[in-house]
């Protein structure tokens, strides 16, 4: 099997692996070397000078020794096999980024043989791509659960960014969809990670060549709809592994029924793409606008409304908290106000140190009321002719966003096509603020 055959299949088997993310990394080239990593964006993610930047994203090979129900490259299933050697690789990678296809690498791999072997294979990649070819650009590479603590060590400090998949929310869910795995043998590589991070911030600070390990933290990702956990369930572990694990993302990724299984959902069920949006918006609002999971479900309400996003949602829920007045309200409060982001309400601060302001100077200023006027106040005064109760609210936010009080059936579509999205959504869907 030649190297394009190889490519083909190992980039196809890892469309599954989420990883659109900033790489959180700032590393300048240096002489002699190739590549740099920006901190503001990679992988389909946009850098300051507009640049998309892309990563190559593919598996070391897909011959995986384990048999977990829901993966298309599971021992079971009957699907080309290709691995990758770890020069060929490398040297892959190299040549499409000097052609400038790729500005780094997302590197995962089945397990092939047992978790050691197959973690001294990427190891060596890595090396190869650090050290021979001394690319200095961004590289984000999946762990493997069950490798030993010190392959792991050797695997961070050739990589930017790494992330053990959590893969299901529960340990029972493991156990039905993934027996050969087990919660604790993901778990302990996380904290192996957050301690080796801490420790190398400690040498750093004594020491000033001490090698980087893992400088842009680590991720991990979880598999939406394939198991009946609640929305509840799911943010209060995403929650936990932020506190925890000190994880710089969690990844939600809708269950893609590919496959048959005892215990899979049917072939013709289709993702659920709404769901892993609303928890997104969930988790934006747990890392960026002081939310706590607590505040955002509970068990008497498990999930998450489908027709409005969740911090709509919160304050609808929350209505006595409301209306808020822009002119005195602290930051932590304008951050409540569905409509106003962290960029937003930064803007309202900044302004009111100059004078009151009104609605007419908030939409000067570029702060979108489309949502926020239901929920706040300028000078005391609401916006005119809006409603002033929650329902009616509800029924304003609905006919806004042109939803009917039926769930509509969702497809994931281009984010530029659409002839229907203004120029604020598109902004919103890159930056996520909401």
């Amino acid at each position: 099997m030649d190297i394009l055959e190889k490519l083909t299949i190992l980039t196809d088997a890892a469309k599954y692996d989420v990883a659109c993310t900033s790489s959180g990394v700032d590393r300048k080239g240096a002489p002699g070397s190739i590549g740099n990593a920006a901190a503001c964006g990679i992988c389909h993610s946009f850098s300051a000078d507009g640049r998309c930047i892309a990563l190559l994203k593919v598996l070391m090979s897909n011959a995986c020794v384990y048999d977990c129900s829901y993966c298309v490259n599971r021992k079971s299933n009957d699907v080309p096999r290709a691995t990758f050697e770890p020069h060929e690789l490398a040297e892959l990678m190299i040549q499409f980024y000097r052609r400038n296809y790729i500005e780094g690498l997302f590197l995962s791999s089945a397990v092939v043989r047992n978790p050691d072997y197959t973690c001294e294979q990427m190891i060596e990649v890595l090396s190869l791509i650090r050290n021979t070819y001394r690319f200095r650009g961004y590289i984000h590479v999946k762990a493997i659960p069950g490798a030993d603590d010190k392959l792991l060590t050797a695997l961070g400090l050739l990589a930017d960014r790494m992330s053990v998949n959590l893969e299901l929310p529960s340990h029972e869910s493991l156990k039905l969809l993934a027996p050969d795995k087990s919660r604790e043998s993901i778990l302990v590589p996380m904290k192996k990670i957050k301690t080796g991070i801490h420790e190398n911030r400690t040498d750093l600070a004594k020491y000033r060549n001490t090698p980087k390990f893992v400088p842009a933290g680590q991720s991990t990702q979880m598999i939406v709809g394939a198991t009946p956990e609640t929305d509840y369930q799911i943010i209060n572990l995403s929650a936990a592994l932020y506190k925890k694990y000190e994880l710089k993302r969690v990844f939600y990724s809708a269950y893609m029924p590919v496959m048959t299984g005892r215990n899979l959902p049917s072939l013709d069920t289709k993702p659920q793409l709404l769901r892993e949006h609303r928890l997104y918006q969930a988790d934006w609002l747990l890392r960026f606008y002081q939310f706590d999971a607590t505040e955002l479900l509970d068990e008497k309400n498990p999930n998450f409304n489908p027709l409005i996003d969740p911090k709509c949602n919160w304050a609808l829920n929350h209505y006595d908290f409301f209306p808020v007045e822009v002119n005195t309200a602290p930051y932590e409060t304008l951050l409540r106000v569905p409509g106003l982001g962290v960029t937003g309400a930064k803007k309202i601060i900044r302004a009111r140190r100059m004078g009151s302001l009104d609605f007419p100077d908030l939409k000067k200023m570029g702060v979108v009321l489309k949502r926020a006027q239901y929920f706040i106040t300028c000078r005391g005064k609401t916006a005119l002719g809006l409603p002033s109760n929650p329902e009616a609210v509800l029924r304003g936010l609905l006919s806004q966003q042109g939803a009917a009080l039926a769930q509509p059936p969702m497809e994931q579509v281009s984010l530029f096509d659409n002839t229907d999205s203004t120029k604020e959504d598109l902004i919103k869907c890159l930056t996520g603020q909401i």
